[in-house]
């Protein structure tokens, strides 16, 4: 077996399945050998990809073949499914690293864990054969479609119909702000089946091949930040979508995917806190760089790069309770990776901002990663829930104790 510094291929596979030894939420040895693998991965290949991924906005391609060639895709997923089975901690730790970097190729981890969420927590035996090993080895690339032009945080404005059809459904409707339009070969969907009830009991959740009849893609976002994942409107005219490809039980489309969101909004969390490490990181060696008088000698430089580095540490231990929670599904992981996802990118905004003025005049130009980073940061305030809403998860959750 090879150590993480002789692998000549970085491969994953050396710590497939979660580690015994694993602390309650740190990293065990094991754990610490793999994010060493991925550290080489980003900084052999990611890193210098970044800056042209973000200003052609283009997906990379390239990057998507490297990280199916390196089982990264496998992360979410159980060994029996294809996956690395090194669970959320690990996928965590991984998005982390990839968004120093570059945080549209760090999103591409985490919309291919939301997507096959709901697969993987309601899918029938007969999906997740059909489906998972597929997605956890990057041959299909997941997209999770439940927000639509009227209906983003308000389930109850949904638009998006599917009635029975002999033995399966007929899907019309559009979505809006979806991660991966375009590029994905499966759609999980979330369709009013019936209209007569509440949204807990009348939303169904479909997996639906994006290569369909009837399934476009209206148009894409021009966006201010995660320039390399592509956003847009995939549009269902007449989809028919087979009984087999329901998620779970009809009518029980929100419940799944609540579900798939108090697990999901990790991913962002992680992508958020890579965002502020690699900004905090950068800013600090920057300041130490200077040939005549390193600024990192001033007070008023010192503390900002202080607090950035201990709102960042902080975050993490979040996180990692949060994962912990995830992985051992406990009833209050719900709050728990709310208030990850809200302080995470809190303190991805501030370390960002914070960065940039460490730089100066630097730190407004594209040939420094942070004017980049601070443009990334801000999204991860709004995607997968604003981060009003996860004050909202948190309070409601305060109220049931």
């Amino acid at each position: 077996m090879e150590t993480a510094e002789s692998s000549p291929d970085h491969s994953l596979a050396f710590v497939s399945g979660r580690p015994a030894s694993a602390p309650f939420y740190g990293l065990s040895r094991e754990q610490l050998e793999f994010r060493n693998v991925i550290r080489e991965i980003v900084t052999e290949r990611v890193a210098p990809r970044a800056p042209e991924i973000d200003a052609k906005g283009e997906y990379p391609q390239d990057i998507r073949e490297l990280f199916a060639d390196r089982h990264l895709f496998g992360l979410p997923f159980e060994e029996e499914d294809g996956g690395t089975g090194t669970g959320v901690v690990m996928l965590c730790v991984a998005i982390e690293e990839v968004a120093k970097a570059c945080a549209s190729s760090a999103l591409m981890l985490s919309v291919q864990d939301l997507a096959s969420l709901p697969i993987r927590l309601a899918g029938s035996e007969q999906l997740k054969r059909r489906t998972l090993s597929r997605l956890a080895s990057g041959e299909w690339i997941g997209a999770f479609a439940l927000s639509e032009p009227d209906a983003g945080s308000d389930p109850g404005a949904m638009r998006t119909r599917a009635r029975p059809e002999g033995d399966g459904w007929v899907l019309n409707g559009a979505k809006n702000w979806i991660s991966n339009a375009g590029v994905a070969d499966l759609y999980v969907v979330f369709a009013v089946t019936d209209p007569a009830v509440p949204p807990s009991h009348g939303i169904t959740a479909f997996a639906v091949d994006a290569h369909a009849p009837g399934v476009s893609v209206g148009s894409l976002e021009h966006k201010m930040g995660m320039r390399g994942s592509p956003t847009g409107q995939p549009v269902f005219e007449d989809v028919l979508v087979p009984n087999e490809n329901v998620i779970g039980t009809p009518g029980e489309g929100f419940k799944v995917a609540m579900r798939t969101l108090d697990r999901s909004r990790l991913g962002i969390a992680a992508q958020a806190l890579g965002l502020a490490q690699g900004a905090t990181d950068y800013a600090a060696a920057f300041a130490g760089d200077q040939v005549s008088e390193p600024i990192n000698q001033q007070q008023g430089i010192q503390f900002k790069l202080a607090d950035m580095e201990t709102k960042t540490a902080a975050a993490r231990e979040l996180l990692y309770r949060a994962a912990a929670k995830a992985e051992r599904s406990e009833p209050d992981l719900g709050k728990y990776s709310a208030m990850a996802k809200l302080f995470c990118s809190d303190v991805a905004m501030e370390a960002t901002i914070q960065a940039v003025q460490v730089l100066g005049t630097y730190g407004y130009v594209s040939e420094h990663p942070v004017e980049r980073m601070m443009r990334d940061a801000k999204l991860t305030q709004i995607y997968e829930g604003t981060n009003e809403i996860q004050r909202v998860v948190i309070a409601r959750a305060l109220r049931e104790k």
